[in-house]
């Protein structure tokens, strides 16, 4: 699927996603990643939500986002509950959802100004 909104070009947009990777501004990035406006994470662990931890995710929150958007792959697929937990308790605010809708959801908030981490799993089908 192809992703467009304008931006500044030192701004990490999400251009395309696919069930292999990512094309973050002109870089293509295979696997799972963590992006923000500033950082990109590319060869980020988890390849499986069932598989993620929180230790995985301290690199996101070391962004200090005001909203963490977690990619779960073609479906939406919550993570374990020690998992979910965890996050409440270190008071940030996220949303899991598909892949591709956090893709766009991380667009839109970017271009809304927003202080926004994805932490994004392809669409392995």
């Amino acid at each position: 699927m192809k992703l467009t909104v304008d931006a500044p070009g030192s701004v990490n947009i999400i251009r395309t996603y696919t069930p292999a990777g990512f094309r973050i501004g002109q870089r293509d990035c295979a696997g799972s990643v963590i992006v923000s406006a500033g950082t990109l994470i590319e060869n980020w662990r988890p390849r499986d939500i069932a598989e993620m931890e929180m230790a995985d995710l301290e690199p996101a929150l070391a962004l200090a986002p005001e909203v963490l958007l977690i990619g779960s792959g073609a479906r939406q697929v919550f993570p374990g509950r020690e998992l979910l937990a965890a996050l409440h308790e270190a008071k940030v605010g996220f949303e899991v959802m598909n892949t591709g809708a956090a893709c766009r959801t991380y667009n839109v908030m970017l271009a809304e100004g927003r202080a926004v981490v994805a932490a994004l799993l392809p669409d392995r089908r």
